[in-house]
């Protein structure tokens, strides 16, 4: 059996912006892809609300610095066949970084990191699937709305980059915002549909990357 790690963040932990919980279990995209693997795989699901790809944020007790974190769970969940990086949107509050572009090219170093990592024990160095986010859409959400919406432009280009990102560093590629679209109660989060909709488009895409 394979094994696969989600590394993502509030979109990946399955934040409800409905209820301000989560959403259950079975409709978060890493537990929908694993069940469309059909027992082929198991997927490790590393969602933290607020993560970035590889910029400091001191405003939350957590540490939501993608690429600090990465190395701990590397080693914490080897051995590993395919990490799924789903990281990308926080990078565009304005007060960390704000562009598309910094945040591909902090997916470019997740990437690094995962291909680096000193393994050991004869473990497989994983494969990596880029997911480009959804956009976000327009809200009148109290903290969201000022959060995201002065780059709500950059939120457009995610697809272009990171793309690009993946043919060159030869990643698979999924673009979210082919299946799914945020709901306009915050701007950012996704409706249990949307979420599941994520982990069915990443179905054929994991089973190419692995040969399922």
């Amino acid at each position: 059996m394979k094994t696969i790690l989600a590394y993502g963040d509030s979109l990946t932990f399955g934040a409800n912006a409905e209820t301000q919980g989560r959403h259950a279990y079975e409709d978060r995209w890493p537990s929908v892809l694993e069940a469309g693997l059909g027992g082929r795989a198991r997927v490790i699901a590393e969602g933290l609300g607020g993560r970035t790809t590889v910029f400091d944020d001191f405003s939350a007790a957590a540490d939501r610095n993608g690429a600090t974190m990465l190395p701990t769970l590397l080693a914490s969940h080897s051995p590993l066949d395919l990490v799924i990086i789903f990281l990308g949107i926080n990078d565009l509050k304005t007060y960390l970084n704000g562009t598309a572009f910094g945040a591909a090219m902090g997916v470019k170093r997740l990437v690094e990191i995962v291909r680096s990592h000193p393994y050991g024990n004869g473990y497989p160095v994983p494969k990596v699937v880029i997911v480009s986010p959804p956009p976000t859409v327009p809200t009148q959400h109290v903290d969201l709305g000022p959060m995201f919406a002065p780059c709500a432009g950059e939120a457009k280009l995610f697809a272009g980059y990171y793309s690009r990102i993946a043919a060159e560093l030869g990643c698979g590629f999924f673009d979210a915002a082919m299946v799914a679209t945020a709901t306009p109660i915050d701007g950012v989060h996704l409706d249990a549909s949307n979420t599941r909709a994520i982990g069915e488009g990443l179905v054929p895409v994991v089973k190419s990357v692995l040969g399922l």
